[in-house]
Parts: structure tokens; C-alpha cells; sequence
């Protein structure tokens, strides 16, 4: 059994679980910067709204990854916020916005999705169950490691680099958004 199909399994049931119907409300809902998310909204709507999320939306953008995002999914984001993204330095940010080097930023921006739905509880879950430190196989072809700090998930990426997951459980039309406070880059890339 791949990751990605027990990530999905655990997650359908814990959202089923923690969320009821797929059909809640802004209220069942964190807001985001302030902003409320809708869960009747796709991915990118709502980080469209999000205040702490104006350069993941642009480089989604420049990465052609708006349809993706907005298809059916179910995904897993985990989105780092603008604070996040000025943790790398200010020319490595600029190069990868370039036109040239789109290809590049899609595999970073991909690395921090997931092809399936899964809640904070579901991967709290597939780390007890994996004594401590779950792999998580991602679109981008990274595999970051799951881990609980306390009640706050981490995940580390091939590089060593750690993010904590600052709001959990954002639900969206098309799969779930946990923020993150680090950008997470594939092998051998630094920030």
C-alpha cells in the first residue's frame, strides 16, 4: 500500500469525523489573516482572500498551477504564509519568479501539495501509527516527514529544513489547507 493511499483512507475518515458534511460553514471554518475561508470555495479562492498568503498566490500563479489547484483535487496544502516565503533570501525568491525557471518553482510549489484530503487528525494518526515519523509522499515527488512537536505538526523536508503546521483543518471545496510557516524545497535546493 502506497502513502498516498493510506493518507487518503485515514483522511476520508477523519474529516468524516471532525467536519460531518463536506458542506460546513464559514463558521466550522479558521479564519486566515483575519480573512474568513469558505468552504465552499476551492484552494485558491480562498487563498485569494488571505491576506498572509499574496506571494504563495502569485507564485502559483507563475507557475501555471491556478487550474491544478482548482480542479476537483482532493488535495492536501500545506501553504506557507508571506513571512515564510521572506525566510529565503530575497534574489533566490526573484529567480524562481522568473519565466526561465517556472519549472523549477512548479516542483517547490508541488512539493507542499498532496493528492488527498487529509485533516490534522488523521495525521496525527498515521504518525502515533508510525512510531513518531509518517512519510508523506507529495505531488512534486518530495517525501517530507510527519512528526508531532508537542500538539504541533512539523514536517521536515529532504534538506533538513522544519515547518510547523500555525493553523490546522482550513476545509475547502476540493481539500483541506494546513499553514505552514516555512517554505519546504525538494533535495539538494537551498533558500
Amino acid at each position: 500500500m502506497t502513502i498516498k493511499t493510506t493518507f487518503g483512507a485515514l483522511a476520508v475518515a477523519a474529516s468524516a469525523v471532525a467536519f460531518g458534511a463536506s458542506t460546513a460553514s464559514a463558521q466550522d471554518n479558521p479564519t486566515v489573516g483575519g480573512a474568513p475561508m469558505m468552504a465552499d470555495m476551492t484552494i485558491v479562492e480562498n487563498a485569494v482572500n488571505s491576506p498572509i498568503h499574496t506571494t504563495l498566490v502569485a507564485a502559483v500563479q507563475q507557475a501555471g498551477l491556478v487550474d491544478t489547484l482548482n480542479s476537483e483535487g482532493p488535495f492536501t496544502v500545506f501553504a506557507p504564509t508571506d513571512d515564510a516565503f521572506g525566510m529565503l533570501s530575497e534574489d533566490s525568491l526573484n529567480a524562481l519568479m522568473m519565466d526561465e525557471n517556472q519549472e523549477q518553482l512548479a516542483q517547490i510549489l508541488t512539493c507542499h501539495v498532496v493528492a488527498a484530503e487529509a485533516f490534522s487528525t488523521a495525521i496525527a494518526g498515521m504518525i502515533a501509527d508510525d512510531m513518531g515519523n509518517h512519510p508523506v509522499e507529495t505531488v512534486g515527488g518530495c517525501t517530507l516527514q510527519a512528526m508531532m512537536d508537542g500538539d504541533e505538526i512539523t514536517l521536515t523536508d529532504e534538506n533538513g529544513r522544519t515547518a510547523t503546521v500555525t493553523i490546522a483543518d482550513v476545509d475547502q471545496s476540493n481539500g483541506v489547507i494546513h499553514v505552514i510557516d516555512r517554505v519546504l524545497l525538494p533535495a539538494g535546493q537551498a533558500g
